[in-house]
């Protein structure tokens, strides 16, 4: 979380930096992401028209990350500033506060089919409905931003016990009881894991860059485009990958809850210690409650995830037997030189590791 006490010397030295830098090229749309995954999405829709400094890096942690006088330079310059929303950035309101930054804050989840955090101690009723919602998301910072979130959807959530309703590509988020609650807001954050929503992200980019830069809207829409074109061939090479997955072998273990919207769009199950937030707290009690469902149920395999520790996991996997299938990339990119450097190829990647550990490959 950014913290207050750190907000004047940020500025002062934003100032400074920002006083002896050279002017931008003015063909150049500056732009600020937040994370690599909203980056690749941006270089794939602004081409050489934009300008891009991401915030978290590859195989960052945007939960907990906390910004640098260097970030206060980027968000001061920028035309734009890309972000998921959700308050799944929670340093970013004050970061842009503290600098006094005019650019408008996209969050691009607006339109995405999104999936209801449920608070523990609730029921285990089968929210799976669609309707209008309009909200405020105040993602700790002072814009308020109303939102249309059409179709949004909630989804099953087992703490543990009891079976999850059956239903087309149908995802119990279970926490098993394993952690406290870290507040992300009404919604779960982690929607690009959907490539319809990632699909959402794009168009929603086109639109800012377009409403930024009007010269450029053409070159930009056309790039939503043919980047969508790859965006459905992926679509399409998931959902045979996941035909090769008998449906008794669609439970996995992850650390943190980050793959809701990868369970519910295609048919797997996912447990996890931790909460949607890499932040929060696994209890000792709710790990022993997780053991003893991994027991009871068919669990394929657990996996390791780029931005969490892997000890929890690692103790896991000792306790129940169950091999550790391998890195799932679900809140950041790799490095250029690993597996999941572009969105495709992290979709993939993940997808491909989730079957061959579950096939025993």
């Amino acid at each position: 979380m950014f913290k207050p006490r750190k907000l004047a010397p940020l500025v002062g030295v934003a100032t400074l930096a920002l006083l002896a830098l050279p002017r931008a090229n003015a063909h150049e749309l500056q732009v600020v992401s937040t994370f690599s995954i909203i980056s690749d999405f941006a270089k794939n829709v602004g081409g050489d028209r934009v300008s891009l400094v991401t915030l978290v890096g590859p195989d960052g942690d945007a939960h907990s990350y906390e910004p640098r006088p260097a970030d206060a330079i980027a968000v001061g310059k920028a035309d734009v500033v890309l972000a998921n929303g959700l308050h799944f950035e929670g340093f970013l309101g004050r970061l842009m506060q503290a600098t006094g930054g005019k650019a408008p804050v996209i969050e691009l989840a607006k339109g995405a089919r999104l999936l209801r955090n449920v608070e523990e101690g609730h029921d285990d009723h089968d929210h799976d409905h669609d309707h209008d919602h309009d909200h405020d998301h105040d993602q700790d910072h002072d814009h308020d931003h109303e939102h249309d979130h059409a179709k949004e959807r909630s989804h099953d959530h087992a703490h543990g016990h009891g079976q999850p309703k059956e239903q087309d590509h149908a995802h119990d988020h279970s926490h098993a009881g394993a952690h406290s609650h870290h507040h992300h807001g009404e919604y779960d954050p982690h929607a690009w894991q959907s490539v319809s929503n990632a699909q959402v992200y794009v168009n929603n980019i086109a639109e800012a860059f377009c409403a930024a830069d009007e010269a450029g809207c053409q070159s930009y829409r056309a790039n939503a485009r043919s980047y969508g074109e790859m965006l459905q061939a992926l679509e399409s090479e998931i959902r045979a990958t996941m035909a090769q997955i008998p449906s008794s072998q669609r439970t996995v273990i992850t650390s943190h809850d980050a793959f809701a919207y990868l369970g519910r769009e295609y048919g797997l199950r996912f447990l996890a210690p931790h909460g949607v937030s890499t932040e929060s707290e696994a209890s000792a009690a709710g790990v022993a409650s997780l053991i003893r469902q991994v027991k009871d149920q068919k669990v394929s395999a657990i996996f390791l995830e780029n931005i969490s520790n892997p000890r929890l996991v690692r103790q896991i996997a000792s306790e129940t037997g169950l091999k550790v299938g391998g890195k799932l990339y679900s809140d950041a990119l790799s490095a250029p030189d690993g597996p999941a450097a572009t969105y495709i190829d992290m979709m993939r990647h993940n997808i491909n590791t989730i079957r061959d550990a579950a096939l025993g490959r």
